[in-house]
């Protein structure tokens, strides 16, 4: 014992000599470490920059998921085809939705990729990501223009101004926090190439404020155009991984430069906590909207319950049970989608850029949810138009669960560096995690093609669905429980103890 204590004793000696001592390049002098100077000392007024990231999270998540309300809150008359009513939603409101979702969000990432480097805040700092917010929740009111009128380059001109200045004050703060080092995270203080990192900060931020302005540009001459080059700004960063990855594989990988070899930003530009609490504000946004659809549309008048009902509140009511019904089984929905999403976060260990894309998706359709609750209780019992919104909404809540199950998929590729050792391949939770992800897919498929067969019952099958789900989740786990009781009785082996994580 003690001679391992010696060992680890001379272990420890050595890399603090490592650390200290560090030998030079070839070509490179000998190079004593500057004094810290005035600037790079914190001289007060700051604070950590936890609680203005929670904030800008919470405003943005608001911001990507409220768009959902002119589309669910469209008016379709009865007697009016469903199929040209979709048609109407799909080619203007929720393209603008998905549009919105995605580019809002696709400003969230620039976010946190800023703020990976400035981790401290002083007023200046805090003012500017405000005005970055008040950009960001003003992009909506844009792409509504765009829809209304998509003829007019005015509102991609706003669009495009809004992303510009938005990138200008985004590059005001790493400028600032540059110019006063101790707002920056420690290993960029105490780095000695500071220029490369504000450099590379700098063009990852202005590429898309520069794409747009083109698109402004392109918008004066050929407006249809610049829409196809704003879709290609909100895949840009995965544009721009994929012919990186290309250009390695037929050129080979790049040259590490002195520079590139002390830059140690993440090639992966998601923190996973704060996925999670963007993620988390999303659904609860989604469960709220619920319940303000019931608050707004099912309370009924006083001089309708007293002429029509005689004053019996409880009569009135009675009229509005579907309505109860529909909220109760998409709450549930929501609520078990989050509770896929929190489970399967507890397992993974980093978030990648694409689980990210899978991620933004997915909540894009978790943010279609209050659609699909408006669209079962919106038309008249077993009437063709009822059966096609009772389908389109088991669509929604089937891709909501496939891009969840796609982030899995995603993270078992690199599952070493994004999994941790349970839900691996072979672990105790990894087919446990797959019936979870692929619970909800099933069960919207499943009820898709028995509203084919049986279409007459198609919202009773619809809800009764979602009210059982829960308890399909619950059943899952004692199978789980039992099955994991039952083991020991196949891998014991007489004399050896029974260890559960050997199976």
């Amino acid at each position: 014992m003690d001679r391992q204590h010696r060992d680890h004793d001379r272990e420890d000696a050595e890399d603090a000599e490592d650390a200290v001592i560090q030998q030079p390049t070839v070509g490179e002098a000998v190079e004593q470490p500057a004094a810290s100077t005035e600037s790079d000392q914190d001289p007060g007024g700051t604070q950590s920059s936890h609680r203005l990231l929670a904030y800008s999270d919470a405003l943005i998540s608001i911001i990507a998921t409220v768009m959902i309300l002119p589309v669910a809150h469209t008016k379709m008359e009865e007697d009016e085809e469903f199929k040209q009513s979709v048609r109407l939603l799909l080619t203007t409101k929720i393209a603008v939705y998905l549009m919105t979702f995605l580019i809002v969000t696709m400003a969230w990432a620039a976010h946190i990729r800023l703020f990976q480097l400035i981790v401290r805040i002083d007023d200046c700092v805090a003012l500017l990501n405000l005005a970055c917010m008040m950009l960001i929740t003003f992009l909506p009111y844009t792409f509504s223009l765009m829809a209304a009128f998509p003829a007019n380059v005015l509102g991609i001109l706003l669009f495009c101004g809004c992303v510009m200045v938005l990138g200008v004050l985004q590059s005001l703060i790493v400028l600032y926090a540059f110019s006063r080092p101790f707002l920056l995270d420690r290993h960029v203080q105490e780095s000695e190439n500071r220029e490369f990192y504000k450099h590379h900060i700098l063009k990852v931020l202005l590429r898309v404020p520069l794409m747009c302005l083109f698109a402004s540009i392109l918008s004066l001459v050929l407006f249809q155009l610049s829409y196809v080059l704003l879709a290609v700004v909100i895949f840009l960063p995965y544009v721009s991984q994929s012919v990186t990855w290309c250009r390695s594989k037929v050129l080979g990988p790049p040259e590490e430069t002195p520079d590139s070899a002390m830059f140690h930003v993440p090639s992966e530009p998601l923190s996973k906590e704060r996925v999670e609490a963007f993620s988390d504000g999303v659904y609860a946004i989604v469960a709220t909207l619920l319940i303000l659809d019931i608050c707004e549309d099912n309370v009924p008048d006083a001089a309708v319950v007293q002429k029509r009902f005689g004053g019996s509140l409880v009569a009135a009511l009675q009229v509005y049970g579907p309505e109860y019904l529909a909220y109760f089984g998409s709450f549930a929905t929501v609520g078990l989608l989050w509770f896929v999403h929190h489970s399967l976060f507890l397992h993974v260990t980093k978030a990648t850029r694409l689980m990210g894309l899978m991620n933004m998706l997915s909540l894009a359709c978790v943010g279609g949810l209050p659609l699909a609750y408006q669209l079962t209780q919106r038309f008249p019992p077993d009437s063709r138009n009822e059966l096609e919104a009772v389908q389109t909404s088991c669509v929604i809540v089937f891709f909501a669960g496939v891009f969840q199950l796609a982030i899995w998929v995603v993270a078992l590729h690199s599952e070493r560096e994004t999994l941790q050792p349970g839900v691996r391949y072979g672990g105790r939770e990894h087919v446990f995690m797959l019936a979870k992800l692929a619970l909800y897919p099933c069960v919207a498929l499943g009820t898709f093609f028995l509203t084919c067969v049986l279409g007459r019952f198609s919202v009773s099958i619809f809800h009764l669905v979602q009210i059982l789900v829960p308890f399909a989740f619950l059943l899952l786990r004692l199978l789980v429980r039992l099955l994991l009781a039952l083991l020991p009785h196949f891998y014991r082996s007489p004399g050896v103890p029974f260890n559960p994580l050997d199976a």
